[in-house]
């Protein structure tokens, strides 16, 4: 076997793909240069073609001496798994979550528990011929949790920091948020929905992006509720996340350290790295000594740091459990957004540094949207550390957030299957797929929503894989239905199904307005992102696409308001589960919240505050008319939106 055919098989075998099709259907062939890179990252010992054949040695090698998988699934918790290979007695036993430990039946083949096993993460040990082997086994349900009863709900979405009320800080908080919720609720909704609410780095220079956070562990200190220590301030021109992180801390200047009962040891850790990041710099991979290593000395440590992101996170917790038991108790869901990864400076990577690809980038390669492909910036999970701690990390993710949630959205969910890594220094679409354990990370999904009530759906745009189309609807996960794309598609703009949440747009897309004037693709030729010579011709279809949707609403383009009520009225009678409206393309804001591709420090991504008042928002007649038409046609016969409404 010659090196290039020892380097493919070497990439089969570690679920890299050596080829792939990208999102213009194009086939794509990887390099060698790119597999050498993507397989040394993923842990084969290579460094260059030549490696590959004893690379592929050892990692087989390797596979052989593995008695049992590192993560088993138990579906509705019917647990049978292979008998390892032995010689002589054998021992078998399931380690259950809570405590138990129960003994297992035993063929020469299988082993086998006859009950059912309760839901959780459990844990198989096997001890044969004087060694044990373990397995984590996660008994979970088949289906992802629903609410009982008819699903014909709407609500809205947009940026919490970017929501302000006259009594508001430099950033929206929970209380502005209880605030809106409470009119959606007035109006007939049951969902306020949110881009995610983790905390980002906000000091200079700061990084706003929500989607490029500290940590999927924990929760943005600028939201925090500040009772009577709260101090209304002007309205900003624009979001200044460092401003809104001084105001929490002077209103917690002088808090004492919560009682050791309300700290666990992922909370300690994190605050401890924070007051190190603080003493010693944000890129914690030019720290020295035990701080490098995870475990930061005393002196590494800034105190009054720790001590706030101690007192910050207690408070985080407290508040948002009570907005959860609110909103529960009043019939109504707040939707949280799982963000794909996390800052490479952030603490996750920091804390489990065995679980991070280091020298990778996540993205998707080039499509029609992005020709260019996009690099988002942050290390992927690797794979088969993810299996050997048994998704312990993925699972925590969820949970931080299924846990306030009424609806989660899983961004990108086609990494659950697969993901594109970037080696460092090479261009966007030298990247490849590298494939992920999707039947366990579903059964963590489905896990973590029914413990926490939590409904889930995927957004499963762009390059999606047929098994995603496929996991979906078996795990009772719901997709994503976007107007803007269906109009764009030529031919009858098709209605959403029962088995997808209908937007006109998201923060990725151009707003309501903005996509009818075409003011994004001007913005995508200024940015880099679109050929100048390309742009006309996008126009062009931007312009068929709008005339095609007002059109089939038998509606005006040259009345945006109305072509945006009636938009959302076709949307409502269909048979979608959950309609939601961006609550800017309420009044027709025409910029967009952030254009992909387009670094903050470049473009101001995440920073524009909204133009409107939360106080003028909830008192217009106008959005309260669009919102009761919305209300009425969710109420209407879901069989008037399959045809033409003309």
């Amino acid at each position: 076997m010659d090196e290039f055919h020892a380097l493919r098989a070497l990439a089969n075998a570690m679920g890299v793909h050596d080829h792939y099709t990208d999102g213009l259907g194009r086939r794509i062939s990887v390099s060698p240069e790119t597999l050498v890179r993507v397989c040394g990252a993923a842990g084969a010992r290579i460094s260059a073609a030549g490696d590959a054949a004893d690379a592929l040695r050892e990692h087989l090698e390797a596979a052989e001496h593995v008695s049992l998988p590192p993560v088993l699934v138990a579906w509705d918790g019917k647990f049978t798994a292979h008998a390892p290979h032995h010689e002589g007695p054998m021992l078998a036993e399931l380690h259950l979550e809570h405590g138990d430990v129960v003994e297992l039946e035993q063929t020469d083949l299988e082993l086998r528990f006859r009950e059912r096993l309760p839901l959780g993460y459990h844990r198989l040990v096997v001890e044969a011929a004087g060694r044990q082997h373990s397995s984590t086994v996660i008994a979970a349900p088949v289906m992802a949790w629903r609410r009982a009863g008819s699903h014909r709900s709407w609500g809205v979405a947009g940026q919490l920091s970017a929501l302000r009320s006259a009594r508001s800080r430099s950033v929206g908080d929970l209380q502005d948020l209880q605030t809106l919720c409470d009119w959606i609720r007035a109006n007939g909704g049951d969902l306020v929905s949110l881009l995610p609410l983790l905390p980002t780095f906000n000091s200079a220079p700061p990084e706003p992006s929500p989607y490029s956070p500290v940590s999927r562990l924990f929760w943005s200190e600028t939201i925090l509720c500040l009772g009577a220590a709260h101090r209304p301030t002007p309205r900003p021109p624009s979001i200044d996340v460092s401003r809104a992180d001084e105001e929490v801390r002077a209103a917690l200047a002088g808090a004492i350290v919560p009682d050791a009962s309300l700290l666990d040891d992922e909370l300690v850790r994190y605050a401890r790295f924070r007051g190190a990041q603080a003493r010693l710099g944000r890129n914690w991979r030019d720290w020295e000594g035990n701080a490098r290593t995870g475990r930061p000395d005393a002196d590494q440590v800034d105190e009054a740091e720790e001590r706030f992101h101690l007192v910050a996170q207690t408070m985080l917790r407290r508040q948002l459990l009570a907005v959860r038991a609110r909103l529960d108790a009043d019939g109504f869901r707040l939707g949280l957004d799982l963000a794909v990864g996390v800052h490479p400076d952030g603490y996750d990577p920091w804390s489990r540094q065995s679980l991070f690809g280091e020298g990778m980038s996540v993205g998707a390669p080039p499509d029609a949207g992005f020709p260019s492909g996009q690099d988002w910036g942050f290390a992927p999970v690797l794979p088969a550390a993810s299996r050997r701690e048994g998704h312990r990390y993925v699972a925590a993710s969820v949970a931080h957030q299924a846990a306030v949630a009424g609806v989660l959205r899983v961004d990108h969910i086609m990494a659950w299957t697969r993901l594109y890594w970037i080696p460092h220094g090479f261009e966007v679409h030298q990247g490849t797929y590298v494939s992920y354990p999707a039947e366990e990370l579903f059964a963590v999904l489905t896990l973590e929503s029914t413990r926490h009530r939590c409904e889930i759906f995927g957004e499963n745009l762009g390059n999606v894989p047929p098994e995603i189309d496929e996991a979906l609807p078996r795990h009772r996960i719901w997709g994503m239905y976007l107007a803007q794309f269906e109009a764009s598609r030529g031919g009858d703009v098709s209605s959403p199904g029962s088995n997808a949440v209908a937007l006109v747009g998201t923060h990725d897309t151009p707003t309501f307005a903005g996509w009818l004037s075409g003011n994004d693709v001007a913005e995508r030729v200024r940015y880099g992102l679109l050929a100048a010579e390309a742009a006309a011709e996008v126009m062009n279809e931007r312009r068929r696409a709008v005339r095609r949707l007002a059109d089939w609403l038998d509606s005006s383009e040259g009345s945006p308001q109305e072509l945006l009520t009636e938009l959302l009225e076709w949307l409502g009678r269909s048979q979608s589960p959950l309609v939601v409206a961006w609550l800017e393309d309420l009044w027709l804001e025409e910029e967009g919240v952030n254009l992909p591709g387009t670094p903050s420090l470049v473009r101001p991504n995440w920073q524009r505050p909204m133009s409107r008042l939360l106080d003028e928002i909830i008192s217009d007649p106008l959005l309260n008319a669009v919102l009761l038409r919305l209300r009425a046609a969710r109420g209407a016969d879901s069989s008037a939106a399959s045809p033409s409404p003309a």
